[in-house]
C-alpha cells in the first residue's frame, strides 16, 4: 500500500495507509452514519470537503449504483478506520484520495474540539508529510468558496415527471440528492429541475405550483440568486426548501445564517417538533443553521441536542422548511410526510395576503 498523510488546520499531521492516490484539499469533517457510505459519498453537500467516516468500517455490504445521489462522489478525499477493496477501487477509479487505518476516534474528536478544519491530503508511493502541508496551506475557506454552486448544479433546465398530473414544482438545484427529486415524482409532481443561479423568467416559463430550493454545500451566503428567486416569489407560490435551501429561504426573508462549530452529519439526529410534542430521527448534513429566522417565519422544530432550528414555517406565507432531510436517503423515515405537506400547499393555489401596516 502507498504512504498517506493527512496534514490537520490544528497542526496535527497524520499517517495512514493509502487505499486511493492523489492529493487534495478541504474542509474536513464527519459523518457518525454506521450505513449509507454510497449516499453520502455522492452527496453533492460534501463538495470540497474531506469526509471521515467515524463507524470503523466503510464498504460492508458492497458498492451498488442504484443507491448513488448523484454522478460522482463529491467528497475531496476520504478517511477512514478501514475501507474495503470494492470502496476503496471505486474511490480510486473516482480519482478520489482515500486514507484508512487511521485512528478516526481521534479525527473525530479534533473536529468536535476544534470545529470544522482545514486538511490537506497526499497519497501515493513518492508522498510526503510536506506534501500534505502543501496542500493545507492551498486550502480555503469554506465561505471563500463563492461560486461552489457551479461545481453541483445542472448547467441547463431540465424536466422530470413530464407526464405526471399533480403540481408543477420548480426545483432551484444548488447540489439536490436525487432522492428529493424522486420523492416529489413519486407524488405525482412534474419537477423542473433549475440552474442555482436561474432568473425569475426562467421559473415563470413553467408557471410553477410551488418554488422548492434544494439542499447543497457551502455558506448560504454565496447563493444571491436562489435568495433573490425567493424574494421574487414568494408572494405568489409556496415556497419549501430542505438543508441549504432552508437558510436561503431564511435569508430571503430577512433571517440571518451562521456557521457551525463542526455541524450535524449523521442518520440518528433527534428533532422535537413545537407543536406536537413529538421527537423524530432524521437525517442531516449540513455546517451551516439559521441564526435568526426574521419576522416572518417562526421556528416550528428544533435539534434536541442544541436548540438549532430544524423546521421553518411561514407566518404571511406559504412556506415550509425543514433544515434535515426527510427523503431518508439514508436514515430513518420518519419525516416523509414532509413532501405531501409540501405539495398540499400547492393546491387552491391562493397566496395568502400580506397584513397592512399599522
Amino acid at each position: 500500500m502507498n504512504p498517506a498523510y493527512v496534514a490537520l488546520e490544528s497542526g496535527h499531521v497524520l499517517e495512514g495507509r493509502g487505499r486511493a492516490p492523489g492529493t487534495a484539499r478541504g474542509e474536513l469533517v464527519f459523518t457518525t452514519a454506521y450505513t449509507g457510505y454510497e449516499e453520502s459519498l455522492t452527496d453533492p453537500s460534501y463538495e470540497e470537503q474531506i469526509l471521515t467516516f467515524s463507524y470503523p468500517l466503510i464498504g460492508n455490504y458492497g458498492v451498488r449504483e442504484e443507491r448513488f445521489e448523484s454522478d460522482r462522489v463529491h467528497p475531496r478525499a476520504v478517511l477512514a478506520r478501514e475501507l474495503t477493496d470494492e470502496v476503496a477501487a471505486w474511490l480510486e477509479a473516482e480519482g478520489v484520495p482515500a486514507v484508512d487505518h487511521l485512528d478516526t476516534r481521534d479525527v473525530v474528536t479534533d473536529v468536535r474540539e476544534g470545529g470544522a478544519m482545514k486538511c490537506g491530503i497526499a497519497v501515493g508511493e513518492h508522498a510526503t508529510p510536506d506534501d500534505a502541508v502543501a496542500e493545507l496551506e492551498r486550502c480555503k475557506a469554506m465561505s471563500d468558496h463563492t461560486e461552489i454552486g457551479s461545481q453541483v448544479s445542472v448547467a441547463e433546465p431540465t424536466v422530470h415527471g413530464a407526464d405526471n398530473d399533480g403540481p408543477t414544482v420548480a426545483l432551484i438545484d444548488c447540489g439536490v440528492k436525487g432522492s428529493i427529486v424522486d420523492s416529489l415524482l413519486a407524488r405525482g409532481a412534474t419537477v423542473h429541475v433549475f440552474p442555482h443561479d436561474a432568473t425569475s423568467a426562467d421559473v415563470d416559463a413553467v408557471d410553477p405550483d410551488v418554488l422548492f430550493v434544494s439542499n447543497g454545500p457551502g455558506d448560504p451566503a454565496n447563493y444571491g440568486a436562489a435568495v433573490s428567486l425567493v424574494e421574487a416569489f414568494v408572494e405568489e407560490l409556496p415556497v419549501a426548501g430542505i438543508c441549504l435551501g432552508q437558510q436561503i429561504v431564511a435569508r430571503a426573508l430577512g433571517g440571518t445564517t451562521e456557521k457551525m462549530t463542526f455541524g450535524h452529519r449523521g442518520v440518528n439526529q433527534p428533532v422535537l417538533d413545537l407543536e406536537s410534542g413529538r421527537v423524530v430521527m432524521t437525517t442531516q448534513n449540513h455546517g451551516y443553521t439559521v441564526a435568526d429566522p426574521g419576522a416572518h417565519l417562526e421556528i416550528s422544530q428544533i435539534n434536541v441536542n442544541d436548540d438549532t432550528p430544524e423546521g421553518l414555517d411561514g407566518i404571511e406565507y406559504d412556506v415550509l422548511t425543514r433544515q434535515y432531510h426527510p427523503e431518508a436517503n439514508p436514515g430513518p423515515e420518519d419525516t416523509l410526510d414532509f413532501f405531501d405537506d409540501v405539495l398540499a400547499m400547492a393546491s387552491p393555489r391562493i397566496p395568502r395576503a400580506i397584513p397592512a401596516d399599522d
